[in-house]
């Protein structure tokens, strides 16, 4: 099983020289890939652009949106071309991870309607395509991605995301949970593409939240009640499932790895580039 991490990009107090020596430091302990949450009314940098910045400090290292709200961009055609350009500035290193989202002040921010995500993010899907080969309302909106098109990722536990999966991805991820209920969750994905016709297995993914060290914890856990204010009760059981000790970290690694897990993401609530070194201890042991 791979190992990622994420770009602490939506911690607060993050400082953008922070972020690059993160991302540089990323690449150099080994981890697979780098990746970026999303949101848009919340005091965080933008994620494409955090990609677009990472992409120019790296030169190995995966970079992926996961999980880019797509859907609450009003504009298909710029999407089509910021992605394009942060793919061919990285020499195709480009992952795109999508979902519908569930937070309804990032749309109304955008004039986009909010209970029309799904179908808006099933339309956005094939209009992204159709830009990058060269097509779409209008011809010629440039640069192609490195590969003619660029990798998605699809999120969300519904059908409609599985079903998504199938038609538009090379797998599926998981925003979080127990591993535990994981191996469910490749028999859907892989139950979803054989429906669709596909003979490949969907790479499958999970994120999970870590903060090691007792400051770390203390500040993480009251990081992610905020960012997950939205949700209600259900953060402050993402406070409390945060992951603060070695021992716990390589469980969870372990139990993801059995349960079918291709790539597990570490989502650090800490701007610190340290605790890459602490984490690449753990995962690399």
């Amino acid at each position: 099983m791979d190992i990622g991490v994420g770009l602490p990009s939506t911690v607060p107090g993050a400082v953008g020289t922070e972020l690059i020596g993160f991302a540089q430091r990323a690449e150099e302990l080994g981890f697979s890939t780098l990746a970026v949450l999303d949101r848009l009314v919340y005091d965080s940098y933008d994620s494409l652009v955090a990609l677009a910045a990472a992409a120019a400090v790296t030169e190995r290292i995966t970079l992926a949106s996961t999980i880019l709200l797509a859907a609450y961009r009003p504009s298909v055609a710029e999407l089509a071309k910021q992605l394009a350009s942060i793919d061919r500035l990285s020499g195709g290193r480009l992952v795109l991870g999508v979902a519908a989202g569930g937070r309804e002040d990032d749309f109304t921010a955008t004039g986009v309607p909010y209970r029309r995500r799904g179908a808006l993010l099933d339309g956005l899907l094939d209009d992204l395509v159709q830009v990058w080969s060269g097509g779409g309302q209008v011809p010629g909106i440039g640069p192609k991605p490195s590969g003619g098109r660029i990798p998605i990722w699809i999120g969300g536990h519904s059908e409609a995301a599985l079903a998504r999966a199938a038609k538009h991805g090379i797998g599926w991820i998981s925003p979080g949970g127990s591993a535990a209920a994981y191996p469910d969750l490749v028999e859907r994905a892989t139950t979803a593409f054989a429906a669709a016709g596909r003979d490949d297995k969907p790479k499958m993914a999970a994120m999970t939240y870590v903060g090691l060290g007792e400051d770390n914890a203390t500040r993480g856990a009251q990081y992610l009640r905020d960012y997950y204010s939205y949700i209600g009760p259900k953060a402050e059981f993402l406070a409390k499932s945060l992951i603060s000790d070695e021992g716990r970290l390589r469980e969870t690694i372990d139990n993801y790895a059995a349960a079918g897990c291709d790539e597990l993401l570490l989502f650090p609530t800490t701007a610190d580039p340290g605790q890459l070194d602490q984490l690449a201890k753990v995962a690399f042991a």
